[in-house]
């Protein structure tokens, strides 16, 4: 139930919703730069040596402010960008048009149609990037489905999150690859910040923006303990909830309940639950069965990658919607109401701004520094998932703690020695 869209404002580079909106959409990027110095000092230091000079870099990714100073940086090194969104719902509009504004080929706008979305990210492809930043896959997915003569030309390809990294290792399994894709997900600066304190924080912030309900006494459940689903529950308990843990991993189930968690399958938590919350990166965890159960009232929102988490397609075929606020949607099924954030799309960015840009300053750091590691090793990766030498990953934490005023201690040469020797016991 896409209610946006209408007349976009239109240029030989750029498609977005209104350029009027730009003034607001530069100061929303400049208060991002200020809270992104592990960035900005990438940035610099990219202004100075260039390394991305000849590189033209292809991205789809939430057209964001904190995306914004991304672009920025890759700019600041040499590079060309074109970048679209990455999903229908996520697009801060007026940073699109502050974007298009300083001369960005950009494309996006929030509520963007199906036919929109692939057209944008068709314009991002005809740009014939030899670099390519994602986040879910759909643009990788794209080029490898329908425009295999370009990737002769691509040095290698960044993936941002989770549900983008399950479906490239499934096209590595399955010999579908053709070209490096550096899991940027995995760092250590990305999956165990920017999804536990940014998803935990902006899940939140988004299902609040959308119901404004109270968090407080409220059974909250929790699908997937992942590092995002860890965040959430998280947060959710801080804010005085009960949160019930639903999980497939025998592993992460056992952390949950040792992190003092309830746990159990999904059928028993539909009867309880107040709120859901699906982290998991599948499809159909909270399915039409599980609905038919749950309390009058509840609210589900997904804080996954795509819309498929919550089944939102066979419930439309049972029942209506009707918008009750901007971002939420109550549906009746056995004469109950349930009530679903941001269309089912991930509640964060549909419902709310994203991440903090604290955090995704590493995050971003990351692509970054991705981008100048492929250009560096052109030729030297096979086309699979590959991750960014752990010394890059300790270098983004060391520009973080430096911007947070943190000094930290050093080895001495004995506890080096020792580290690295085996002759010394008991």
């Amino acid at each position: 139930m896409v209610i946006f869209g209408g007349f976009m404002d239109k240029g030989k580079n750029y498609e977005v919703k209104d350029m009027k909106l730009a003034g607001q959409g530069s100061l929303n990027i400049e208060l991002a730069e200020s809270r992104m110095q592990a960035l900005m000092n990438v940035k610099q230091r990219f202004a100075k040596e260039k390394p991305l000079k000849g590189a033209r870099i292809g991205m789809a990714l939430h057209v964001t402010k904190e995306t914004a100073v991304l672009v920025s940086t890759l700019i600041a090194g040499g590079a060309e960008v074109a970048i679209t969104g990455c999903n229908p719902l996520s697009t801060q509009d007026d940073v699109a048009a502050a974007m298009a504004e300083e001369g960005t080929k950009v494309w996006a706008y929030k509520g963007e149609t199906k036919d929109d979305y692939y057209r944008y990210i068709n314009y991002v492809i005809n740009f014939k990037p030899n670099l390519t930043i994602d986040d879910g896959c759909d643009l990788v997915s794209e080029i490898h489905k329908k425009h295999t003569h370009l990737i002769k030309d691509i040095i290698a390809g960044c993936e941002e999150t989770t549900t983008g990294i399950i479906r490239l290792k499934a096209m590595e399994r399955d010999s579908a690859l053709k070209y490096p894709m550096i899991a940027v997900n995995d760092n250590k600066t990305k999956h165990l910040l920017d999804n536990f304190y940014g998803t935990g924080q902006s899940t939140i912030d988004g299902i609040l923006r959308s119901t404004n309900i109270l968090f407080a006494g409220k059974n909250v459940v929790v699908c997937g303990y992942g590092s995002c689903g860890k965040g959430v529950s998280l947060r959710a308990k801080g804010m005085g909830s009960n949160v019930i843990v639903t999980e497939v991993d025998p592993f992460r189930a056992l952390q949950a309940a040792l992190d003092g968690f309830r746990v159990m399958p999904i059928k028993e938590a539909a009867e309880m639950g107040d709120i859901f919350i699906t982290v998991t990166g599948n499809k159909n965890v909270v399915d039409i069965a599980h609905m038919k159960l749950m309390k009058e009232g509840v609210v589900l929102a997904n804080s996954g990658h795509f819309d498929a988490e919550i089944n939102i397609n066979e419930l439309k075929k049972i029942a209506k919607a009707r918008r009750v606020r901007p971002f939420l949607d109550e549906y009746s099924i056995n004469g109950k109401k349930i009530f679903i954030c941001g269309e089912a799309r991930l509640v964060n960015l549909a419902a709310a701004e994203g991440h903090p840009s604290e955090v995704m300053s590493t995050s971003f750091c990351g692509q970054a520094l991705a981008c100048e590691y492929a250009v560096k090793n052109k030729g030297k990766m096979a086309p699979k998932v590959i991750q960014l030498p752990e010394e890059i990953d300790n270098h983004i934490a060391k520009l973080q703690l430096e911007a947070m005023g943190i000094n930290i201690d050093k080895l001495t040469a004995e506890q080096k020695k020792y580290l690295e020797s085996w002759q010394e016991g008991t």
